[in-house]
């Protein structure tokens, strides 16, 4: 069984990825609410996304027999000037979660938790993936600020390769 500093920690970052699913929900709704829905697919995608992290760390406490203690988690951000706003509050919040994930990673090590150190190897890659995409979506919409529908119109041709790449 993990650690018990990791599987508090664990349990602390079940709750940041499900407020992280959270709040991209909400700026999901708000691009719906904008007409703008390739942006509210994308942050829709995110969303799944995080909550697909959470049940991974849900599953690998289950699986080590560690308890599950899932937190609670604030209401998000829910209202932006602009359109571009959502997204550097998206990559804020990857950034913030890059620290954590890296924070888990150190305790699984300090603890001599193999099993949690090369489960956290997952998260770490997934993050730069995580920045990366958020980062250079942010990138375009700055260079598009005055005209946000080339930006939807950026999602609609290069949407995929952004995440693939």
């Amino acid at each position: 069984m993990p650690s018990e500093r990791f599987v508090d920690a664990l349990n602390e970052q079940i709750a940041r990825e499900f407020a992280a699913a959270q709040q991209y929900t909400a700026i999901g709704a708000w691009y719906e609410s904008q007409t703008l829905p390739r942006l509210a697919e994308f942050f829709n995608e995110q969303a799944e996304e995080e909550r697909g992290h959470a049940r991974k760390m849900i599953q690998y406490l289950l699986d080590t027999g560690a308890p599950v203690r899932i937190g609670a988690v604030p209401a998000p951000r829910c209202d932006f000037a602009d359109h571009v706003e959502p997204i550097r509050t998206g990559l804020e919040q990857e950034r913030q979660n890059t620290v954590e994930i890296s924070k888990l990673f150190e305790i699984a090590r300090e603890t001599r938790d193999h099993a949690s150190e090369v489960f956290m190897h997952w998260f770490i890659t997934e993050q730069v993936e995580e920045e990366r995409v958020m980062g250079d979506l942010l990138q375009v919409a700055e260079r598009v600020r005055d005209f946000p529908m080339m930006l939807e119109e950026f999602l609609a041709r290069e949407g995929d390769k952004l995440r693939d790449e």
